[in-house]
């Protein structure tokens, strides 16, 4: 397929395909699937060979949040059934984080709801920051706390976060429709506020909220010019009490699609397979190893994820290997630039003409599957030991 062929070429010389290409990509039949994977993953296995780097979500403070963000179980008015507590304690947070890293983890993910840190509760992170460096020689943290005001990623900086996660979650055409209690641009702010702190920057997105192809492509090739170092791809997790509770809109077939899109669009960044790959892809699990280079351990913020060991096993299976904890993830040029984008040599070149986009596929949306949300019962906020 000459799409992919010129998809891989770019990819290989970092270059940005264009939005036509990337829109095809999403709109390529079932019968060329595996075509798309397997185009997708010469790019992944040239950026990050067959490593695989594991990260894990520790939810410090749960529930409660004053955000009216549409897909999430923590908002305004959720009636979903989470857990809610309060700030964990550094010495209990650093206890959950220590499964997670003894089950192979490089990276843990620090994450509290509402809509930014008080000064105090930079105080109260920091701390626990430092708690888990002292016990987990050579781990990564990085914070994910909402917006933040001045100097605070600074203060994050200088307690030995290595990064720091606020997604986009979706287009700016269409965000004021999934979220109104803040604005895209507050988000991108954040982003370049932790940039600007010299913190990896972290940001991604959730698809199946009901936007079109042309609004995953918008928010793929925004992260792209906001040039975060990792890309964590989530796919809705429609909590009933949600607004989004009937939002069932993804195969696992056009799961794998974005995923290859997004690898097509940042070739050379760490993208991460995250919340709801057990929901949405199922058993196709394994193929989007082709595609990624980086998934979540274990459990998430307010859900349950499939059983460490299971992630494992799969890694092993499907031919790839766990990232070890001495093995720096991004490619050299990425690693060790010293500012600008870093991810193509100069300005993008001209692309000249794209394949017309075909029309999306037909093939229906499978029943929803309420019976894979499972409410996380188990780790941070209980007595119960974390899945990792």
């Amino acid at each position: 397929m000459d799409l992919l062929t010129t998809l891989v070429d770019k990819g290989l010389r970092r270059e940005l395909p264009t939005r036509e290409e990337a829109l095809a990509v999403l709109a390529t039949s079932n019968d060329d699937l595996l075509e798309v994977v397997a185009a997708a993953g010469k790019v992944r296995r040239q950026w990050f060979g067959r490593r695989v780097k594991l990260n894990y979500l520790v939810n410090l403070k749960s529930g409660l949040c004053p955000e009216d963000c549409s897909y999430c179980s923590q908002r305004l008015g959720s009636k979903a059934g989470i857990l809610k507590y309060t700030w964990l304690k550094p010495d209990e947070a650093s206890k959950v984080a220590a499964a997670g890293v003894a089950g192979g983890a490089k990276r843990v993910c620090l994450v509290a709801s509402g809509r930014g840190p008080t000064d105090r509760d930079v105080d109260r992170v920091s701390e626990t920051i430092e708690a888990i460096k002292e016990q987990n020689e050579g781990v990564e943290v990085c914070a994910c706390l909402g917006l933040l005001s001045d100097g605070q990623a600074e203060r994050l900086r200088s307690a030995g976060a290595d990064a720091y996660n606020h997604n986009l979650n979706t287009s700016e055409g269409t965000y004021g429709e999934i979220t109104t209690t803040h604005t895209y641009a507050d988000r991108v702010a954040t982003v370049r506020q932790a940039q600007s702190a010299g913190l990896s920057a972290c940001s991604g997105l959730i698809a199946g909220m009901g936007e079109s192809d042309a609004d995953l492509v918008d928010v793929v090739f925004a992260l792209r010019e906001l040039d975060p170092d990792s890309v964590p791809v989530n796919f809705l997790i429609p909590f009933e009490g949600t607004p989004l509770a009937k939002e069932w809109n993804l195969t696992p077939q056009h799961c794998l699609r974005i995923l290859a899109m997004v690898r097509f669009v940042c070739p050379d960044v760490e993208v991460r397979l995250s919340g709801g790959r057990e929901v949405h892809l199922r058993s196709m699990q394994p193929l989007a190893l082709h595609l990624v280079n980086s998934i979540f351990l274990g459990d998430y913020l307010t859900s349950e994820g499939q059983a460490g060991q299971v992630d494992l096993d799969m890694i092993a299976d499907a031919g790839f290997e766990v990232e070890g904890a001495g093995t720096t993830t991004l490619p050299a040029h990425r690693a060790d630039r010293s500012g600008g984008c870093g991810s193509h040599d100069g300005g993008c070149a001209p692309c000249g003409d794209a394949p017309e986009a075909e029309p999306a596929g037909t093939a229906e949306v499978p029943d929803a599957r309420t019976d894979l949300v499972a409410v996380r019962r188990r780790g941070a906020g209980t007595d119960l030991a974390p899945n990792a």
